[in-house]
């Protein structure tokens, strides 16, 4: 596959979203991933005094993502030694659409005990990729490479999936393995859907990763449960992994309501 999610236009904040951003709930909208990976990528350019890494990243969509021009800018809000603050935010014709509020902490080399490492096993990873199911698809799901390892897109729960993506996020860029992890990390509440997308909606507002380890690699994983209660909302939760063991935990909030 060809293209990439964004292009990058003459102003370096400016971008265009392609067809690969488009979401599965209206093709004229981008899927929360691209966006926010994006705006990741808008984090890590941040210039820090001191070698310094994400801890934790969360994203509020503000409104739609139209599949169309973005700009982007970031700024470190709040400065610090050992742990600072940075905030970026994407906009849309002419309006917010989704704000980022990243901590970053200063890298070390402790001597730590081993009862207290990051765990270094993750899911199985199966060697073929997992079919779209009718009522899934889309441009930004064709545009990554997915295989399941417990559940499917036919089975309603809890599942566990690997991700790749077939394009990078912006034209001409190798995606760091933040980018990558949150491109992944806004389908939790798809790959493990409590509810059949036919008949129903679960749109997250937000998105919020906290890592346990910096992701490398291309392939990615989320191990996903979705709840959902009666008044209309709900949420997914996540447990993420690279190839080489736990890199952090996801969580959305959900919007539902019949289609």
């Amino acid at each position: 596959m060809t293209g990439a999610f964004y292009l990058p236009t003459a102003d370096d904040d400016t971008f265009v979203a392609t067809e690969h951003t488009a979401g599965p709930w209206d093709p004229a909208m981008q899927h929360g991933g691209p966006p926010s990976a994006l705006l990741a990528r808008a984090v890590e350019h941040v210039p820090s005094d001191r070698p310094a890494t994400v801890v934790r990243l969360a994203v509020e969509i503000l409104g739609p993502v139209p599949v169309a021009e973005v700009t982007v800018h970031s700024r470190l809000s709040r400065p610090g030694r050992s742990v600072e603050l940075v905030e970026a935010e994407l906009s849309a014709g002419g309006r917010p659409a989704v704000k980022a509020r990243a901590w970053r902490v200063r890298v070390a080399e402790l001597d730590l005990p081993a009862d207290v490492a990051v765990p270094t096993a993750s899911p199985p990873m199966p060697d073929h990729d997992t079919e779209y199911a009718g009522n899934w698809g889309g441009g930004f799901l064709h545009a990554m490479q997915l295989r399941f390892s417990e559940g499917s897109w036919t089975e309603l729960g809890p599942a566990t999936a690997w991700g790749r993506q077939r394009v990078p996020l912006v034209a001409g860029e190798e995606p760091s393995g933040l980018q990558r992890l949150m491109v992944l990390a806004d389908c939790g509440n798809g790959i493990s859907s409590a509810l059949p997308i036919a008949e129903w909606v679960f749109i997250n507002p937000d998105l919020t990763v906290h890592l346990c380890r910096y992701p490398v690699g291309e392939w990615m994983c989320l191990q996903a449960a979705t709840t959902a209660d009666p008044s209309g909302f709900g949420v997914a939760t996540s447990t993420l992994y690279d190839a080489s063991g736990r890199v952090g935990h996801g969580a959305q909030s959900l919007f539902i309501d019949r289609r």
